[in-house]
């Protein structure tokens, strides 16, 4: 069964960056469509961006256009987040998820999360 491992949260004043990152520590993440996803204090998860198999198609919510960037690299059978120009709105806790086929934002399309990485960004 596919566990999915999250890290590279922490804290981080405005206007800083991290780079997230998604891999397993059982299977592999190299056959899915992989999506972030986050969810804040009292708030719905929400989709933040995903990236199919290929790496050649991905998403981004509104909200993190511009200031995020996914990618993977199936040598190391990791995907990133790297998030940029961050905001306190940002603050969350980050999962990743898989799910077959195309991209989607759609949590209830994804399966296999993980515990998640907190990001909070805070002065």
């Amino acid at each position: 069964q596919l566990q999915v491992v999250e890290s590279g949260g922490g804290l981080v004043q405005p206007g800083g960056s991290l780079r997230l990152s998604c891999t397993t520590s059982r299977g592999t993440l190299n056959y899915y469509t992989i999506g972030w996803f986050r969810q804040a204090p009292g708030k719905e998860r929400e989709g933040v961006s995903c990236i199919d198999l290929s790496g050649s198609d991905t998403n981004y919510a509104d909200s993190v256009k511009d200031r995020f960037t996914i990618s993977r690299d199936k040598a190391v059978n990791t995907v990133y987040l790297q998030m940029n120009s961050l905001k306190p709105e940002d603050t969350a806790v980050y999962y990743c998820a898989v799910r077959w086929n195309r991209c989607s934002l759609s949590r209830d399309d994804f399966r296999s999360w993980g515990q998640g990485t907190q990001v909070t960004v805070s002065s």
